[in-house]
């Protein structure tokens, strides 16, 4: 009785699921129906407060959004995909087409948002485009451990490289890593909050030559220090 009124409820279509392009309170976007150009699984900003943040992390983040009222800086937004617009003109101009593959593309996500709230990398990035700085402030979770207690050595670059990268881009427009040198001074405490301060150094063409420090939040300690090697990309030539 009961498989047969099932039946009859899944021909009829009335199965509890959302109509398409709608979903139920609180329920994620189910991976299968994302789409290259669907917008809806970035429309959550992943650099604000949740409830993971440490008071350390929302001090300073309030902090930096008072320097943002007078404009002189700027808190930049950060989703788990890249954007539409930015992803079609990345393929459009820089990668071959045999190499973007619809079905991969639409299960990407930004390598440092790919885990839940707290667990992996918690950050916000602020930019100062008069003096070309870039401020990271960062807590990494408990899945970044490298040495018991500490955070990974390769977490630290990535969030160094996602930072000096960033700088890059802002100043520049699309740009890759052609080296990144780092200096390890002292292991980072496992879910403790760091400040990345970055800087572009000077622009030789296409180069883009920027340098960072990563320190306690009272700076009082100096965990790395980095420079870095951008190239901006040429749209008239291939990354292949």
């Amino acid at each position: 009785m009961l498989r047969s009124c099932a039946a009859r409820l899944r021909t009829l279509g009335v199965v509890c699921r959302p109509p398409v392009g709608r979903r139920l309170p609180g329920s994620e976007p189910r991976p299968e129906l994302r789409s290259f150009s669907s917008e809806e699984v970035i429309l959550k900003d992943c650099s604000v407060p949740n409830p993971s943040w440490n008071k350390d992390l929302r001090l300073l983040f309030d902090q930096f959004m008072k320097k943002c009222e007078d404009g002189s800086w700027k808190r930049l937004p950060s989703y788990k995909r890249t954007p539409t617009e930015r992803i079609q003109d990345f393929k459009t101009r820089f990668l071959d087409p045999k190499l973007m593959k619809e079905e991969q593309m639409s299960q990407a996500q930004l390598f440092t948002r790919s885990f839940d709230d707290g667990l992996g990398f918690e950050y916000v990035m602020f930019y100062n485009d008069i003096e070309k700085r870039m401020v990271c402030l960062f807590q990494g979770g408990p899945y970044l451990e490298g040495p018991p207690g500490f955070i990974h050595g390769g977490a630290i670059a990535t969030m160094i490289d996602a930072t000096v990268g960033m700088c890059a881009m802002m100043a520049g427009g699309i740009v890759m890593t052609a080296n990144l040198n780092i200096n390890y001074k002292r292991p980072i405490p496992l879910c403790s909050v760091v400040m990345i301060n970055s800087q572009l150094d000077k622009v030789e063409g296409r180069k883009f030559f920027v340098s960072c420090n990563v320190q306690s939040v009272d700076e009082k300690t100096l965990y790395s220090e980095a420079t870095s090697l951008f190239i901006k990309l040429n749209p008239d030539k291939s990354l292949t």
